[in-house]
């Protein structure tokens, strides 16, 4: 056992103390939260409490709620419920000393000290005699006696604390988790798409790149990179992402014709086909025949999914089987014709589907036996530009929609001729832009995009459903547009994609006292050091065939075509000039040779045929060819006749 024991010592004195151990996060857990505290910005809607506040304390990542209760100890209100009897008005009876100890206390703490002479046992002495008065138990009493009047010379600054707090209150009564933020980076163009699965561990952004980046918190560190990229389809970009109601499926819906599902991991399982472009009856193509806009998961159903395109319809699909659809719906149009769908929606229940029409029209179907194309609900002209997304609320009576318009409509679906309320000033320019309820559904959202002369940057708007009025606007980017949000239910996270033509990422807003998991997970787990064990040395690979020995010789065919490209070993004459001459040789429009060239320009040579007539300079020989022929006449001198011209008679000149 001995010589095991030294046999281990000595091959453990080889590796580093660190060897084999995992690395843990040395940062508190405090100190964690506070590096993702998002900076109080003017465009919050001062939603943020004061930094200075915060900073003063050892509990950084408090929220308002936690801060009031606490502010409530110190400094009780007049209404709160005091244990015990009243306190005694200052100077009725109590020592100057008691008055002093407590102004520099602030709030009182226990019950009251019992009025008496000014001269006591404390004042005689200097220090208390007995033991130390018990501790007050708490009880749920009303107040008994008159209320208690501030604590002398915190007037001021107690009332102002108070209606800071009251303020903070009544903004975060909701309880938006807006205290933290990090940042889930990858892309290279704005975040489009979307997706958290129902039980918040694994997120989907798609992009403008073309490309599909899968998160999983559960496996993130605070790197915060993506285990996986996909790119459904070459050259198309990414629209809309929906997982299944079982969470081990997704939707993907791209700029193409096609959609495509995927496994939980990232793995193809089928993609739908594409119909006849040349049938113009969209009812009997087996697909889609342009590209689609949006599509979404039934949420009750997991064989059952929806999908819309710029070809005018909607299409019910059946996962399990990628020949054909199940359902083609096209919409009421004012002229017929093709007019894209923009967006759709299913409800809660799955019963019900909603469209945006490229007219602006607004059509929902109800899922009955016998249904057809005819909508149950036709809202023409909802929106004065195209509809970027519509939903349901949970119970059926309220639909929200977003358009291009810069608006948002707020529509009773059981009075649907006029909106309940339309909240302007909301500038939007992606065709993917949503609306999303809190998990109670007390509050709804949406964001902003940024303008070529606009102040302000992106935005996430929160907007009370009761009262419909705009709760607060926290600034998400000053340069990039806010496109997707979501307020996932169990995490009690908000979800921001953002973006531009050079990058895109998507936030995750968060409160460490009011969310769960999540980020909280990732962020608290710090990247893993690297021990000895990670270190690899880079493989030498021999390849003989590289060395000049192995090396085979080329072929004398591509050395003979090499050669023939060489002007030099080829002896290839040059090649005269066109045009004007460079390099020191003259071009052919002034002479091809030097000699020409001096000549021309000293006179001698004289070019005058471009001068003249070409009839005349041929008559000029005529005389001489008459009297001196040469060439063609003496050879028919003895054979050929002597020419007889016609000659005219008197009739013929009479005529």
């Amino acid at each position: 056992m001995a010589d095991e024991a030294e046999i281990y010592d000595g091959i453990r004195a080889e590796f580093p103390l660190s060897f084999g151990k995992q690395a843990k996060s040395q940062a508190p857990l405090e100190l964690v939260h506070n590096a993702t505290r998002r900076p109080t910005a003017a465009a919050d809607g001062k939603h943020e409490p004061s930094s200075s506040k915060i900073e003063a304390k050892p509990f950084p990542s408090l929220s308002s709620s936690s801060k009031s209760w606490l502010n409530s100890l110190k400094n009780p209100k007049p209404n709160s419920k005091i244990i015990g009897p009243g306190r005694p008005p200052l100077g009725s009876g109590s020592s100057s000393s008691d008055v002093k100890e407590e102004e520099e206390e602030g709030a009182m703490i226990g019950p009251p000290r019992p009025a008496g002479d000014s001269k006591t046992e404390e004042d005689d002495y200097g220090e208390m005699i007995g033991p130390p008065r018990p501790p007050v138990e708490e009880e749920d009493e009303l107040m008994i006696g008159p209320p208690a009047p501030p604590p002398f010379g915190s007037m001021g600054s107690d009332s102002e604390d108070d209606m800071e707090d009251e303020k903070e209150e009544e903004q975060n009564q909701y309880r938006i988790p807006l205290s933290n933020e990090i940042i889930l980076k990858g892309h290279t163009k704005v975040v489009a798409a979307l997706a958290v699965d129902p039980s918040g561990s694994r997120v989907l952004s798609g992009s403008y790149d073309y490309t599909v980046r899968m998160y999983d918190f559960q496996g993130m560190n605070a790197r915060l990179q993506s285990f996986r990229q996909l790119e459904p389809s070459e050259g198309h970009q990414v629209r809309s992402l929906s997982w299944s109601p079982t969470a081990d499926r997704f939707l993907c819906v791209t700029g193409s014709a096609q959609a495509k599902i995927y496994d939980r991991d990232g793995l193809t399982l089928g993609e739908f086909v594409r119909g006849d472009m040349y049938i113009r009856d969209l009812k009997n193509t087996k697909g889609h025949i342009s590209g689609l806009t949006c599509g979404e998961w039934h949420p009750k159903t997991k064989e059952t999914i929806l999908t819309s395109s710029e070809d005018g319809s909607l299409r019910l699909w059946d996962v399990n089987d990628f020949k054909s659809q199940k359902q083609v719906i096209k919409p009421k149009l004012a002229r017929p014709g093709r007019v894209p769908v923009t967006t759709c929606a299913w409800d809660r229940e799955g019963k019900r589907i909603a469209g945006g029409v490229g007219d602006g029209s607004i059509q929902i179907w109800n899922l009955k036996p016998g249904w057809g194309s005819r909508p149950d609900i036709y809202v023409a002209n909802a929106h004065s530009d195209d509809i970027t997304g519509v939903k349901f609320s949970s119970d059926g009576r309220i639909l929200l929609s977003r358009s291009f318009d810069g608006s948002l409509k707020v529509w009773d679906l059981r009075q649907m001729k006029e909106p309940l309320r339309v909240f302007d000033d909301l500038p939007n320019n992606y065709a993917q832009t949503n609306i999303a309820f809190s998990p109670d559904e007390q509050l709804f959202l949406t964001g902003t995009s940024v303008e070529k002369d606009g102040t302000t940057g992106g935005m996430l708007c929160f907007f009370d459903r009761g009262k419909l009025e705009l709760v607060s606007r926290v600034g998400i980017s000053p340069t990039y547009s806010v496109v997707q949000c979501a307020w996932h239910p169990r995490l009690n996270q908000v979800f921001a994609t953002v973006g531009d033509k050079r990058e895109g990422g998507t936030h995750i807003l968060y409160d460490p006292t009011l969310s769960e998991r999540g980020a909280l997970v990732c962020v608290a787990r710090a990247p893993r050091k690297k021990s000895v064990d990670d270190f690899q040395a880079e493989p030498v690979i021999h390849n003989p065939h590289a060395l000049p020995l192995f090396r085979d010789q080329p072929s004398r065919k591509r050395q003979r075509e090499k050669a023939l490209k060489d002007p030099l070993k080829s002896h290839k004459p040059e090649q005269p000039i066109t045009g004007p001459g460079f390099g020191g040789r003259v071009g052919s429009t002034k002479g091809s040779l030097l000699t020409q060239y001096l000549l021309k320009q000293g006179g001698l040579i004289k070019e005058t045929w471009m001068e003249e007539d070409p009839r005349e300079a041929i008559l000029k020989h005529a005389d001489a060819a008459a009297k001196d022929p040469k060439f063609i006449a003496p050879a028919y001198a003895d054979t050929q006749p002597q020419p007889l011209f016609a000659e005219p008679d008197a009739e013929e000149e009479d005529k």
